[in-house]
């Protein structure tokens, strides 16, 4: 009997889980843990870690998963990671649900970095007024260069001292729109973004605005991650998991 553990947390892994509740499959998702009142799913929802490979491994026997579709964030590489080596361990089907990277259009005025110190290292040494568009996980890093005036927009307000002196936050989720971030950019006097290749439609209004303004972006590219096999969509996940069925995994 198929028995699916879906790594969530983004709008696709949302997708999946309400065409999961739909088609009746029996499925789990998993929340990560690093936000607060994360969205509700019509399916049975578990929070937090799962304590490495090992870990993983132990939950997916001791549930009975037969299936793991990994539709974390592109940049949630150790996990990701894990779902690779536990599955293999445990002899669980994977697949990962992942939305294509974006790409610079005509007009965009964009430097790749290849990780965070990349992009660290990309910034310019004069004061400079950043959108530093990375969530909260390794503002300390950037901390290295305080002369800078970051924006940032957080999901949820901190709850600690920021590392960076001179921050202002705003507290918002997405989608985000064109017209939005178009304002939000102006009213804060951005000379230049720094963003995560997340892809996708909801985060992608503030490379839009960029290109309008002929602002730079520093485009941090995404983590590596074992070899897996990945699909764009919704429907092509259920077709797959339609195929193990018929071969009787």
């Amino acid at each position: 009997m198929t028995r699916i553990l879906l790594l969530g947390g983004t709008t696709e892994a949302r997708r999946m889980a309400k065409t999961l509740a739909e088609a009746g499959l029996d499925a789990v998702f998993s929340y990560a843990g690093r936000t607060n009142n994360p969205m509700a799913q019509p399916i049975p929802t578990r929070m937090g870690g799962f304590g490495g490979v090992a870990g993983l491994v132990d939950y997916l026997r001791a549930e009975g998963i037969t299936h793991v579709i990994d539709a974390t964030h592109p940049f949630a590489a150790q996990m990701s990671s894990n779902a690779v080596h536990a599955c293999a361990e445990a002899g669980v089907a994977l697949t990962a649900l992942e939305r294509p990277a974006w790409a610079p259009e005509a007009g965009d005025n964009w430097q790749f970095a290849p990780n965070m110190d990349g992009a660290l290292a990309a910034l310019p040494d004069d004061p400079t007024r950043v959108f530093l568009a990375i969530g909260r996980l390794n503002l300390d890093l950037f901390a290295a260069k305080p002369q800078h005036h970051y924006l940032l927009r957080l999901v949820d307000a901190p709850v600690a001292p920021l590392p960076l002196p001179n921050t202002q936050v705003v507290v918002a989720k997405g989608p985000f729109t064109f017209d939005s971030d178009l304002a939000l950019i102006k009213d804060h006097g951005t000379q230049l973004i720094v963003a995560k290749n997340g892809g996708g439609a909801g985060a992608r209004a503030k490379l839009d605005a960029a290109r309008d303004l002929g602002l730079p972006v520093i485009m941090i590219d995404r983590p590596a991650v074992p070899e897996r096999q990945v699909l764009g969509t919704v429907p092509e996940v259920m077709a797959w998991l339609d195929q193990e069925a018929d071969r009787g995994v």
